[in-house]
């Protein structure tokens, strides 16, 4: 998963960026509305978190202009504002979310990882394919109801397979679920190494990651 954080105080961007990185969400962070601009100018986000005042402006204007694009991206607004009328405005206007500072970072994680599973239509945190049952909020992997040891990227990865099931990725769609722009040193190649990793790690699991030749992989049951 990959989240744009636009927010502007620096201690709560990098204490936000650290909690997403440390269970394996990339995390890009825009300081102003300009910047956030910038970045949604060059990469798809599956989750945008919004500060909404901003050194240029608000947040809201961000959220006006997506919207009005037809873009669907789930949106969660950081607000220390605490009326009812300023939350409803915000959900009127298209957010799909909202959370008061200051808050609890477990909370924003469970929310944004929330948020990600109502845009791909899931409903519950445990996800089951085959022998393999998955928990993104647990970040636990089980094959034959045995725990499996996993780094924070091979969860990851194995979250946006499974949320794309049958849907054929491309390595760089993977990429940039996996890697902020921060993660400008690793190369395109380590992609092939999760996956080599993975596929060992879900053998026997009755699932297969397939690699289509100029096209990507593609994860599914082989039942």
């Amino acid at each position: 998963m990959r989240v744009l954080l636009v927010e502007d105080t620096w201690d709560v961007s990098d204490a936000i960026s650290a909690s997403f990185a440390r269970v394996g969400i990339a995390c890009d962070i825009a300081a102003s509305v300009g910047d956030a601009q910038d970045h949604l100018a060059v990469q798809r986000y599956d989750v945008l978190v919004l500060d909404i005042n901003l050194p240029d402006g608000l947040g809201t204007t961000i959220l006006h202009d997506l919207r009005r694009g037809g873009d669907a991206t789930p949106v969660l607004i950081l607000t220390a504002q605490f009326s009812i009328d300023d939350r409803v405005s915000a959900l009127n206007d298209g957010a799909d979310d909202y959370l008061v500072k200051p808050f609890d970072l477990r909370e924003l994680e469970a929310r944004v990882r929330a948020l990600a599973r109502r845009d791909q239509s899931q409903k519950g945190t445990e996800i089951q394919v085959g022998g393999l049952v998955f928990d993104a909020a647990a970040r636990s992997l089980r094959i034959g109801g045995r725990g499996v040891a996993m780094t924070r990227r091979e969860l990851a990865l194995l979250g946006i397979l499974i949320g794309n099931r049958g849907k054929v990725l491309s390595k760089e769609r993977l990429y940039d679920g996996l890697f902020s722009f921060d993660d400008s040193d690793v190369g395109l190649n380590a992609v092939e190494l999760y996956i080599a990793r993975l596929r060992k790690k879900i053998a026997g699991s009755g699932t297969a990651i397939e690699t289509l030749r100029g096209l990507g992989y593609r994860f599914d049951a082989t039942g």
